[in-house]
């Protein structure tokens, strides 16, 4: 059996799908599969990956189940002990494997290992050193713009971003796999946020590298899509992931948050939308069975966690 399977996530990127299975190709380490997961795509996605790529598995998904739906089916169908998630508009360095399979066996309680992104049109800056989220329920791209010299440590994270990340996949199948709920956005963050309330780490590897090029298929970096399911997606996560008493602690710098927020999307055409993805979120908290039960066993994790909320705040405030 191989160490690890690539699963990479396609809906009409054609375009971007050559310079990433190429990089895969230039590799180190070879014991790794490849499962593109195509999600319906029109754009000869499909005939590129046989005619050019014929060693990739291709699985073909009839409609566009969103990211969560397409690489839960290569997750199901891989065999490796570790699946490694990756976008089809990013291209890995040569050692980008075999840095993240050494990576998360050094760290036994790693679920998930983020990979450091680089943007790609300037490889100099960041675009992802894993994930960050507070009190305020704002998540973002740890060191996004900054030079990538000043994030060269590994250290824990609160969660790996799913663009470029390896993950035990004996956890991810008794965690229940992404929530397909999410379709897009935060669903990275939300089983990150499950793991470590089951105990596990997420780790930052500086040393596994990929260039991404961003947005490669949902298009532009603010759009109707992206604002309303990141919004809708981030109340699920807080009522999903936190427990009454810790809603009601966060509950101010939640209100606050929201609210800044809102203006910010407001003062770029999006306002409304943005109010539309919170309504939707709450509908969606009704309906949701999949809220994680809360147990006395795990105080000390949920404090844990509710310290680093309020770390990141600071942090936060602080820029």
């Amino acid at each position: 059996m191989k160490k690890a399977a690539v699963i990479i996530p396609n809906y009409n990127g054609a375009g971007y799908l050559e310079p990433c299975l190429d990089s895969l190709m230039r590799q180190s380490e070879k014991s790794f599969s490849v499962i593109v997961v195509d999600n319906g795509s029109t754009d000869g996605s499909r005939e590129l990956i046989r005619e050019k790529y014929p060693w990739a598995e291709l699985l073909c998904l009839e409609e566009n189940t969103g990211f969560c739906g397409a690489v839960n089916r290569g997750i199901q169908a891989a065999e490796e002990p570790y699946v490694i998630l990756l976008n089809n508009d990013t291209e890995a360095e040569p050692d980008f494997i075999r840095e993240l399979l050494e990576g998360i066996g050094r760290h036994r309680r790693a679920f998930a290992c983020g990979a450091k992104m680089l943007q790609a049109h300037s490889p100099e800056l960041l675009d992802d050193a894993g994930d960050f989220y507070s009190a305020l329920g704002w998540a973002a791209a740890r060191g996004k713009g900054k030079p990538e010299a000043e994030y060269s440590r590994e250290e824990k994270i609160f969660s790996a971003c799913a663009g470029a990340a390896i993950y035990r996949r004996k956890v991810l199948l008794g965690l229940g796999l992404f929530d397909e709920e999410h379709f897009a956005y935060l669903e990275d963050l939300d089983i990150c946020y499950r793991a470590r309330l089951h105990g596990y780490e997420n780790w930052y590897l500086p040393k596994a590298r990929v260039r991404h090029v961003g947005s490669g298929t949902s298009g532009s970096r603010y759009n109707l899509f992206k604002v309303r399911y990141s919004s809708r997606n981030n109340i699920y996560l807080i009522w999903k992931n936190m427990p009454l008493f810790q809603i009601l602690l966060n509950l101010p710098f939640l209100l606050a948050g929201f609210g800044a927020k809102f203006f910010f999307f407001a003062g770029k055409g999006f306002g409304k939308e943005y109010l539309a993805g919170i309504r939707n979120g709450f509908q969606l908290c009704r309906k949701s069975e999949k809220k994680t039960k809360f147990t006395w066993k795990r105080l000390p994790v949920y404090s844990r966690i509710q310290l680093e909320l309020w770390k990141n705040l600071c942090c936060t405030l602080r820029r």
